[in-house]
């Protein structure tokens, strides 16, 4: 099964402006910067900004979820509504607001049991594909689980150990949010050569980067696979 989300890559247009939004509003660590790109902590995860360049390039209009401590919720929204339109959304006994970046990606914080202060991590990550089933059974035979399927539109929901995969077909979800266009995400998983071998047939492209194997669906998202002890 996948274990961890090492990172989501974002395009976006002004690396400067785009910085300074994560900075400033959701208050996220720069772990490392260069001339095209930067990268913040969210917990475990990396959430890096690029310019547009070569090839993974990052994610356009992503809807992706951070997870907040639950009793920090009321503070994050009186913040942020001073600055934005938010939209706010249950799930049961939980609570998310969604709002937007400047390169118009839908941005969720959701109450969890988080401990601490502040982003705990990053807890979904939506994909726009062509077909559903298609990419349900690549995702799967990477190593995701099906946990829920959507009634009124098409989109299905899938985990991994610590992390959440919604794949949608092309639409407006809540907060008008749409499932992102050439994503690059790093992941953990038990054996990368394993996973490999049983999707090599119904991917783009294959190769090596840094330590890990990555593919390329047929959708255009990448995914890099690294061994879950690294």
């Amino acid at each position: 099964m996948v274990d961890t989300l090492r990172w989501l890559a974002l395009e976006t247009k002004y690396l400067d402006r785009a910085e300074a939004f994560y900075e400033a509003f959701l208050d996220l660590d720069v772990r490392s910067r260069s001339e095209s790109e930067v990268t913040f902590g969210a917990g475990e995860t990396d959430l890096i900004l690029r310019s547009p360049g070569p090839v993974p390039r990052g994610g356009v209009h992503t809807h992706y979820a951070f997870s907040i401590p639950a009793d920090e919720y009321d503070s994050w929204y009186d913040d942020l509504d001073e600055r934005f339109d938010l939209v706010e959304h249950s799930f049961g006994d939980s609570k998310s607001l969604y709002f937007y970046d400047p390169d118009g990606n839908c941005l969720e914080l959701g109450q969890s049991a988080a401990d601490g202060t502040g982003i705990a991590g990053l807890f979904e990550v939506v994909l726009e594909v062509e077909h559903l089933e298609r990419a349900v059974s690549l995702y799967e035979r990477l190593g995701f689980e099906v946990v829920d399927r959507g009634e009124d539109r098409r989109r299905v929901r899938l985990n991994a150990d610590s992390f959440a995969l919604e794949l949608w077909e092309p639409q407006l979800g809540i907060a008008d949010a749409r499932g992102g266009l050439h994503v690059d995400m790093g992941v953990t998983v038990e054996s990368p050569a394993a996973v490999v071998d049983e999707v090599r047939d119904d991917v783009l492209t294959i190769d090596e980067r840094d330590g890990g194997l990555r593919l390329r669906d047929l959708d255009g998202h990448y995914l890099t696979l690294f061994p879950a002890s690294e």
